[in-house]
């Protein structure tokens, strides 16, 4: 069985990606089994994905502790300690980066065990083909050709089968599936040494305590974090103004969903980018087109 893991943030199509995996190997033949894991729900925040894929029925369940390939889609996720997208990296598995860095860069920075480093701009692809960086076809298509689960014809029929699926207009599906042809072409099969787990001789019986409330209840003691959370990092462009063709009319400081936007002594805008998580409302409705957008998705 060969245990996939995806790392994303909420928008970037992560659970797309590993339905259009799951379905192209089920057309090969294989035994699929996808399934999403959510946090907070919005856009920007951490995704998980998971992925098995077997020439046997698929009999484990649950979330993916020990990936035989980790595949992140977004870079910023390597320094966010609550993304925890290192979990169960191991010698001999896979870990693909979407990335315009080199894997030996990787490596050395995360001192990686001995595992297989693989990176390829794939949002640049998805940006320069599809316009937007969705990166749910070119993400699958990696993982599709490395695995070797699936050939291009298998891919290309998930591919339309998962966006149709969400209402995409055929001229979107279509550039999502050449983009998504760009990325298998650059990519090669990697042998990969699947995980076993060893198995359970004999039943085993867990004793469970009963606590009385509030131990045995939903109830939240800790303090919140928000404050220590900043959001920036979730950014794939940033909204940069222009002040020679501001006019300092507020709309983008009463337009900002999270309050990221202030105001100076003079009444000009100023933006926080601790925590702006670059969802570009500033920029959709600044009428003097003073804001302007700068890719940005870098982790160091």
């Amino acid at each position: 069985m060969i245990r996939v893991r995806f790392h994303g943030r909420g928008g970037q199509g992560i659970k797309t990606a590993s339905r259009i995996l799951g379905t192209a190997a089920f057309l090969e033949g294989y035994y699929v089994q996808d399934a999403p894991l959510y946090g907070a729900e919005r856009r920007g925040a951490p995704i998980t994905a998971f992925d098995r894929i077997s020439k046997e029925p698929v009999l484990e369940r649950g979330i993916i502790t020990n990936p035989d390939i980790i595949a992140i889609g977004d870079e910023t996720l390597l320094n966010d300690a609550a993304a925890n997208v290192f979990q169960g990296i191991r010698k001999g598995g896979i870990f693909f980066v979407n990335t315009h860095y080199e894997a030996s860069h990787i490596l050395e920075r995360y001192c990686l065990p001995e595992c297989k480093v693989i990176v390829h701009d794939v949002t640049d692809i998805t940006i320069n083909t599809v316009g937007k960086a969705s990166v749910s076809a070119t993400l699958a298509a990696c993982i599709c050709r490395i695995t070797g689960t699936a050939g291009k014809e298998a891919l290309i029929n998930a591919i339309k089968k998962e966006l149709k699926s969400i209402e995409l207009k055929d001229e979107t599906i279509d550039k999502n599936i050449e983009a998504a042809i760009l990325c298998y072409d650059k990519m090669s099969e990697v042998p990969i040494e699947t995980y076993r787990f060893n198995p359970v001789s004999g039943p085993k019986i867990i004793a469970v305590k009963h606590y009385l409330p509030p131990k045995g209840v939903a109830v939240i003691y800790a303090k919140g974090n928000t404050k220590k959370r900043k959001t920036g990092n979730w950014r794939l462009f940033k909204p940069c103004i222009n002040y020679e063709r501001c006019v300092r009319c507020g709309i983008c400081f009463v337009s900002c969903p999270d309050g990221c936007i202030s105001l100076d002594t003079d009444n000009y805008p100023v933006i926080e980018y601790a925590n702006c998580k670059g969802c570009l409302i500033c920029y959709e409705e600044c009428s003097a087109k003073a804001i302007e957008t700068k890719r940005e998705v870098r982790t160091w």
